[in-house]
């Protein structure tokens, strides 16, 4: 399969046209119309800095239905143990600058740039994008952030500073979710961290159909709250 170019127009392949990789097209912006209609069609952006912006529709795709997290009898204590404070979009570009920078074991870098921070922020300025911090002692020592459109919420990255902060956030978010009728949590690409908590992979046309009926769910924009 061929790598498609993006032009100016605001318009994207057809998915199903990815390689086998995931990969499906070069180039583009990063707009907020463009990153909404990305969303709605499966796609996402993901580069190297100072590369051009890469698009991905990787098949199968990895999700997390809320209704399946698995919580393991060791966080089961630790959440009513409740060493942490969490709460939700109150340090959106800090998570995302945490995410950034934080070690991840055998990668260089960071595919989130500062035209990627930039273009998140207006995403979360427009009550699509959230972000869930997890405190201990008043420091900021894990959280993520991701995109939500209706029923659906696209995770985008996290990070963690103290032992299962990460994993305490992200099951925080979860069951949040499922109480307020959420459908499907786009987890992207595997990783086995999230599959130990209940996501699994699923084919491009499933996760499609899944995905439209989603993103009609009545979910409206707006800045979320957590207590």
């Amino acid at each position: 399969m061929p790598v498609y170019r993006i032009e100016d127009a605001l318009i994207f392949p057809d998915p199903n046209l990815a390689r086998e990789d995931g990969m499906l097209g070069v180039g583009g912006d990063l707009s907020v119309k463009r990153l909404l209609m990305a969303y709605k069609m499966g796609i996402f952006p993901w580069y190297s800095q100072g590369q051009p912006i890469c698009w991905w529709s990787p098949d199968p795709r990895f999700v997390l239905y809320p209704e399946h997290l698995k919580v393991s009898k060791s966080m089961r204590q630790l959440l009513r143990k409740a060493p942490f404070q969490v709460s939700f979009d109150t340090k959106f570009e800090n998570v995302m600058r945490a995410c950034k920078n934080i070690y991840r074991p055998g990668e260089i870098g960071s595919w989130i740039d500062e035209d990627m921070i930039k273009a998140y922020k207006e995403l979360h300025h427009l009550g699509m994008a959230h972000s869930i911090e997890v405190w201990q002692e008043g420091r900021l020592v894990g959280g993520l952030y991701g995109v939500s459109i209706g029923a659906a919420f696209f995770g985008e990255s996290m990070f963690a500073r103290a032992s299962n902060a990460s994993k305490y956030g992200f099951i925080v978010l979860v069951r949040w979710l499922q109480d307020r009728g959420f459908r499907l949590i786009d987890c992207q690409m595997h990783t086995d961290h999230l599959e130990s908590l209940g996501a699994t992979m699923i084919p491009r046309m499933q996760f499609m159909d899944e995905l439209k009926a989603a993103i009609a769910g009545n979910q409206p924009a707006g800045q979320w709250s957590y207590s």
